[in-house]
């Protein structure tokens, strides 16, 4: 399969409706269907920030390898309104297939209200280009010229037969059910055996028998009559994957985050909804109740049973304070925001900073500024998280690349907070908190739980005299008592102030707790492990270096798997996963034999790119971006770098130093 150039051994399938009609649902059981039949998965969710009415659309990429990146193009389009069908149909490749309800052939493209008026004057160019109506018939009929196979389904005559068969009388109240018979259309095209959506939609709907059984139903009905009408027209045949032993897990990202919390030994999580964040506290309050038992052999896990605390508090500066008083009580704690939540967090982030807290802010990244595009994608907050709060405290900054290192960095975030007593900002985004994922099974026997000095139980005698909460060490990181903690009396204030936490205006003891509170970057730079800090991919002397952080890290891979097989041009990769404190000669030393070196990143300025040359002089040869609040896919990448890549006939390549990616719907 081809999509601008790239070649492909997956498959991609795509939903979309108006939001409320239940896209979701059906793109959850079209996952779960082909990951339980062991393929690969990965599946992404767009949508817009306005609760019902408007278009959303789920990606469902699978195939027999690991798949890390969603693509532009489409293999097969499922639509049951007119809309996915305006919208998506010229995403349909060469020889891929729209399922589509008949009865919406004649609808005009003018009456769909939620098409904005630039994707309308597109599509009226195009069919005026090819003489054709302003109508669903005429973009289908456009498709069909460029070799797309259409499947028209009658969704509304198949209802009749299923509303007569369980005795309903209202047409009206089946109609929901056109989202999961598009599945059913796309698995009949598809030769994939019926039962094995039946069990996916038992999963999905486990706690409704009555769902189930009608949603059965009507997968019969649909399915039945695409495999008689044109089954073994498409050309295509879903092969079960040979079972390889491995166990895997289809997750979707905020709830990677939960689960990694759970693990960690989180026991109380804050937040003030706001997207894409909430979803990670949702989830967590759905399973307030843990079984610890077999989880984490840590001191955290005292018990077979336990909890976390899931408070929504009245807004973000609420959100981070009880946080930070969880952390003062020596439990771990942690609050999950986006941008504008983060900004209210500011001043919280400088109090926990100036009396040396571990707290925990998980901060999903999405389209700013103000509002900005509260459900689209950015990498836009990486100068923001580390210059969050006036004046200078230090604060850790750890960004993952993919679901699995969510997992385990969770736990990491929480150790470097209560190790060196300091904020820990876990970096992530909207396009990793909405991706669904096949992933290796956790381990939770590699989460390892350190929890630095802190005192526990009753303090001795001649340790509560005199006691020093800020006492000036060599490593700046000073005995941290849990309040309540007996004789473990601590003053704290948002003011500057001694080793007992009094207010202090003198300059000699100043410059000390200055000096203390910032040497614990330099331990912390130290210590930490190299893994930590950046993972180098590919062969060390590729003419390209890729240099990156965060989740462009799976599109990245899957380019550079591209560009090798297809192209036999190699490619390596810096992700940078420490982000503060800077590891400036480590990077340095990566980038050594680097002989063009190319950032990628998903905002408008190329941050790390200037963060790279703040920190280490080392300017880029190239800049990718994007900013249009749609995630990167693996062909946009593999374009980009095919076109900066060094030829016999072109030394530095037609690719200006500014490459702007501007794909997405």
């Amino acid at each position: 399969m081809e999509g601008m150039g790239m070649k492909r051994d997956d498959f991609s399938w795509m939903i979309g409706g108006a939001q409320g009609s239940g896209v979701d649902t059906p793109a959850s059981i079209f996952a779960k269907a082909v990951a339980t039949a062991g393929f690969y998965v990965y599946g992404t969710r767009e949508y817009y920030s306005n609760i019902k009415g408007e278009h959303s659309y789920f990606q469902v990429r699978f195939g027999k390898r690991f798949l890390r990146s969603h693509v532009n193009t489409v293999d097969l389009l499922a639509t049951f309104d007119d809309e996915t069908v305006a919208r998506h149909a010229f995403e349909v490749r060469k020889d891929g297939a729209i399922v589509f309800d008949k009865d919406l052939g004649g609808n005009k493209i003018e009456d769909i209200p939620t098409l904005e008026p630039n994707v309308l004057k597109s599509l009226k160019a195009e069919l005026d280009k090819q003489g054709l109506p302003y109508t669903i018939d005429g973009v289908l009929e456009v498709a069909r010229r460029r070799g797309v196979h259409l499947y028209p389904v009658p969704y509304m005559d198949l209802l009749k037969v299923i509303a007569e068969k369980i005795g309903e009388t209202l047409l009206s109240s089946l109609t929901r059910m056109t989202n999961v018979m598009s599945v059913a259309g796309s698995f009949a095209l598809l030769s994939f055996p019926k039962e094995a959506l039946a069990d996916a939609i038992r999963k999905q709907f486990k706690s409704k028998p009555k769902v189930v059984e009608t949603n059965i139903i009507a997968v019969d009905a649909v399915y039945d009559y695409v495999a008689r009408n044109f089954q073994g027209s498409f050309g295509y045949k879903l092969e079960t994957p040979k079972a390889d032993g491995e166990k895997r897990i289809l997750i979707r990202g905020s709830n990677v985050i939960g689960v990694g919390k759970i693990a960690a030994g989180c026991r109380l999580q804050t937040y003030y909804p706001i997207t894409p964040a909430s979803d990670e506290s949702e989830y967590l309050e759905a399973h307030e109740s843990i079984d610890l038992e077999g989880v984490i052999g840590s001191e955290v896990a005292t018990a077979a049973k336990g909890s976390i605390a899931v408070v929504q508090t009245e807004d973000e500066i609420a959100a981070v304070l009880v946080s930070i008083g969880g952390g003062l009580a020596g439990v771990r704690a942690a609050t999950s925001t986006s941008g504008p939540g983060f900004s209210l967090m500011a001043e919280g982030m400088g109090w926990a900073g100036m009396n040396e807290v571990p707290v925990v802010v998980t901060l999903y990244q999405r389209g700013g500024p103000s509002t900005g595009l509260p459900t689209r994608h950015e990498q836009g907050d990486l100068r923001f998280a580390l210059h969050t709060g006036h004046g200078e405290f230090p604060r850790i900054i750890l960004a993952s690349g993919d679901l699995e290192e969510c997992f385990y960095d969770v736990c990491k975030a929480f150790n470097f907070s209560e190790k060196y007593q300091v904020p820990v900002i876990h970096l992530l985004d909207k396009a990793m908190a909405n991706a669904d994922q096949t992933c290796r099974m956790f381990d939770p026997g590699r989460v390892k739980i350190e929890r630095g000095i802190l005192i526990k139980g009753k303090m001795k005698e001649s340790e509560t005299e005199g006691f020093k909460r800020f006492k000036f060490t060599e490593t700046g990181v000073s005995p941290r008592p849990a309040i309540g903690t007996k004789g473990g009396i601590s003053w704290y204030t948002g003011d500057e102030h001694d080793e007992k936490g009094h207010i202090s205006d003198d300059p000699n003891n100043r410059d000390m707790m200055m000096e203390k509170r910032m040497r614990k970057l330099d331990v912390a730079a130290r210590e930490i492990p190299i893994e930590d800090k950046l993972v180098f991919h590919g062969p060390a002397d590729a003419p390209i270096t890729v240099v990156s952080w965060g989740s462009t890290k799976g599109a990245v891979l899957d380019a550079m798997d591209a560009l090798r097989e297809q192209d036999g041009l190699l490619v390596n990769f810096l992700q940078v996963r420490l982000l503060s404190p800077f590891p400036s000669e480590e990077i340095a030393k990566a980038l050594s034999r680097s002989k063009k070196l190319v950032d990628i990143e998903m905002n408008y300025s190329g941050q790390f790119a200037g963060l790279l040359r703040e920190k280490t002089g080392i300017t880029v040869d190239h800049l990718v971006v994007k900013y249009n609040g749609r995630p990167m896919s693996c062909e946009e990448i593999y374009d980009a770098l095919k076109q900066i890549a060094p030829s016999p006939t072109r030394v530095n390549g037609p690719a200006p130093k500014r490459l702007v990616l501007r794909n997405g719907a």
